[in-house]
């Protein structure tokens, strides 16, 4: 029996998964437990929003440098002004998320890198952040609180959120006929094109939902830290990039994998658990899962080859 392209994205990061949860398991039993689960996973949903966020722009071939310093800055207003003037800090998001439609279009207009103005850009939202809060501080509001330490019986609010994420997005990005366009960019913008589609009104909306994504990672950091610092999430802008690209995503030609992104994020989550089970040193950590990501691509590299000769034969 023949496995797609498609199925072999989406097998590697669950079994990736499923042997990092395994070997934590066994080398910690007690995680084995609705408290154990829900501590693994307790920051798995706001990366595994930015994951999606980064997916989103990476569907149309760009790149963002800037998701990490995005987070935090939505992290920082949702700490403050979400919190003491709700109108006001909703309006702040709001424009946040038009300014990512703005860029996207800009970047397509003027034919510059997206690497690089996302790069100039994370020196702007990381300015604007230490403005809104110069020190660390704040309140997560209510209803953000609320949510990510809800304790619903039976599976941790973590998991359940992620599966809610993985649902909703693979519903927009694969089913939705603005999820075909948005591929449809990212491998070839002048078939789109030449096919009557605005390339510019797709970009927009697609830079337009991935920042709607980076905002609601950032209020879900809040309602899980309580409080919220200009730098709180500078580590995203990587881990967004290795949850994609984990989880069966490519960084040209549109093809990405919602549910694979959401597994990415929860792999990268629970690799931080099981390394620190190992005692292996914070400063070697994010080496270490630099490995499991070489690791886990060089499978995945071994897997496309066979099936192309597979193919060929």
């Amino acid at each position: 029996m023949k496995i797609s392209s498609g199925t072999i994205r989406l097998i590697i990061p669950a079994a990736s998964l499923v042997l990092l949860l395994a070997a934590v398991f066994y080398m910690q039993p007690r995680a084995m437990s609705y408290n154990g689960l829900n501590l693994l996973f307790n920051l798995a949903v706001p990366i595994a929003l930015a994951t999606i966020a980064q997916m989103l722009i990476m569907s149309v071939n760009d790149l963002d440098l800037s998701m990490g310093t995005f987070v935090s800055f939505c992290a920082c207003v949702a700490a403050t002004l979400l919190q003491t003037s709700p109108a006001l800090g909703i309006l702040i998001l709001l424009a946040a998320i038009a300014t990512y439609a703005v860029i996207g279009v800009v970047i397509y207009l003027r034919e510059l890198p997206s690497i690089v103005v996302t790069l100039g850009m994370s020196f702007v939202w990381g300015g604007l952040a230490v403005l809104i809060l110069p020190s660390p501080g704040g309140t997560a509001p209510g209803f953000a609180r609320f949510i990510m330490t809800a304790k619903p019986p039976l599976v941790p609010m973590a998991i359940i959120a992620s599966i809610l994420i993985a649902a909703v997005t693979h519903t927009i990005v694969m089913r939705s006929s603005f999820g075909v366009l948005m591929r449809g960019v990212g491998g070839n913008d002048r078939s789109v094109e030449r096919a009557g589609w605005s390339v510019i009104g797709i970009r927009a909306g697609t830079y337009a939902l991935a920042g709607l994504f980076a905002v609601l990672a950032g209020i879900a950091l809040v309602g899980l830290t309580t409080s919220a610092d200009a730098n709180i999430a500078l580590r995203y802008t990587l881990l967004s990039i290795a949850g994609v690209i984990l989880g069966g995503g490519e960084f040209v030609g549109g093809k990405v994998s919602p549910i694979g992104a959401v597994i990415g994020a929860l792999t990268l989550t629970l690799a931080g658990s099981f390394l620190s089970f190992m005692r292996i040193s914070p400063d070697w950590q994010i080496g270490a899962q630099g490995a499991i990501l070489i690791v886990v691509l060089a499978l995945r590299l071994a897997l496309n080859r066979l099936e192309k000769r597979e193919k060929s034969q």
